[in-house]
């Protein structure tokens, strides 16, 4: 096995490193990511809960600055407040998605350059058997499997994400319904200041 990794090529080692670095940054983003937004999707759950409820204040939504104060609520506002929450919930995604996207891309690159960096030496020796092709093709091929490796929980994990983001943003729709119609008086159901 020592040898199989002592035979491998500097850009081989490049790609491995490479895709080393995202590997540890997929995890990294995908436990810091869900448990932030595990939190929110938590608050805004029970924000909804107290707003269906006629209960304030409310202190860990994202509208509490506005709910608590004396400020006119209008729904240009809300949804300034939304948008700026649903930047803060996607935060991280951008990056999985580069990393699901690129790493088979990197992990092929390392496999061709060292393919045709074999296939340039065998090339000088004349007639080149099955036994000796075999082994080089098979140590090119690690960059490509680590390239998937990486890509596959990289795509599950941003697509994990984006649906707690989806989900928090359904209940931001659903404060900024009730907080809206109490406003207008249409169905009163909570007292704002």
């Amino acid at each position: 096995m020592s040898s199989f990794f002592s035979d491998m090529g500097a850009i081989t080692w490049f790609v491995l490193a490479w895709l080393s670095i995202y590997f540890i940054a997929n995890i990294w983003i995908f436990i810091w990511r869900f448990l932030k937004l595990s939190d929110i999707l938590n608050a805004e759950k029970g924000t909804l809960e107290l707003l269906n409820n006629n209960m304030l204040p409310i202190k860990e939504s994202v509208f509490s600055n506005i709910l608590n104060s004396n400020k006119k609520i209008d729904a240009e506002t809300l949804n300034m407040y939304k948008i700026k929450a649903i930047k803060q919930l996607t935060t991280g995604l951008s990056m999985l998605s580069i990393i699901s996207s690129t790493a088979p891309f990197i992990g092929l690159f390392g496999t061709v350059v060292e393919i045709l960096e074999a296939f340039y030496y065998l090339g000088g020796e004349g007639k080149v058997s099955f036994d000796i092709i075999a082994p080089i093709i098979s140590k090119a091929l690690i960059a490509t499997a680590f390239g998937i490796l990486t890509a596959i929980p990289a795509y599950s994990f941003y697509v994990l994400l984006k649906r707690k983001a989806y989900e928090a943003t359904t209940y931001l729709d659903m404060q900024i319904n009730i907080i809206l119609s109490a406003t207008k008086d249409i169905n009163p159901k909570i007292t704002l200041k």
